[in-house]
């Protein structure tokens, strides 16, 4: 059993297990990476300024926001508030890792650090939850592998940009509401979980209608009361 799991969480074993699992979420994200590398010609970027966002930001909505924050001249604090608000997330997914991550050189930490995304965050926590063991070759091939998609499709981008106009106008932009709803489905498993997608769906789509400023993060927080409520609901059915 133990020369199994160590067969499992074997470097090679691994960087075909992430090849593999990642593969799927380069593509899905192959028309959002384009968008952001034609999107940075059009807003006055140059070619080298755009894959620069992609090769040192690496983080698709907040290139997107920035990008066009910047573009149509926003001042710095805007530009800063709206990447802290989008970003967030990441203080969860960093706060999740630390168990795994802590007793790691700091090289590996810095690493899988700057290469964590929503996509390796959720490729990498269900392969520790399948396996009972965090493997850091998993989440680093599959980071790495993510990196080097997302900064080829900005590419492919920047050489459509330069011949094409307003790529944005057919619809490219769908590819991001699809990889986040590829992404959070398969973690849909308990009632609660169902009800904060639900509550936090439902709550963006009214407050987007009508056009009420912060509707993300006022969706947000309405997921997370109703996932709250919903939880705590058996314990206190228990108690009384």
């Amino acid at each position: 059993m133990h020369k199994a799991a160590q067969e499992v969480h074997a470097p090679e074993a691994s960087l075909w297990r992430a090849l593999g699992d990642v593969s799927p979420l380069c593509l899905a994200v192959l028309p959002w990476g384009i968008l952001c590398g034609s999107l940075g010609l059009q807003m006055g970027f140059s070619a080298l300024q755009t894959q620069a966002m992609s090769l040192l930001v690496f983080a698709g909505a907040v290139q997107l926001s920035g990008t066009m924050m910047v573009g149509n001249a926003a001042g710095l604090p805007a530009v800063l508030g709206s990447t802290l608000v989008i970003s967030a997330r990441h203080l969860l997914y960093g706060a999740h890792f630390r168990q795994y991550i802590t007793p790691l050189p700091l090289k590996w930490r810095l690493g899988l650090g700057f290469l964590l995304t929503d996509e390796m965050y959720a490729l990498s926590t269900a392969h520790t939850s399948k396996h009972g063991r965090f493997s850091k070759h998993y989440a680093l091939y599959t980071g790495a592998a993510f990196y080097i998609g997302w900064n080829l499709a900005t590419l492919a981008g920047i050489l459509a940009g330069s011949q094409l106009k307003a790529l944005e106008a057919i619809g490219l932009d769908f590819a991001i509401a699809a990889t986040f709803i590829a992404l959070t489905v398969p973690s849909i498993k308990t009632r609660p979980v169902l009800l904060c997608a639900l509550a936090s769906g439902i709550s963006m789509l009214l407050f987007t209608y009508y056009h009420i400023p912060n509707a993300l993060i006022i969706a947000t927080g309405v997921g997370m009361v109703a996932g709250l409520m919903t939880e705590s609901l058996p314990t206190r059915r228990a108690a009384t």
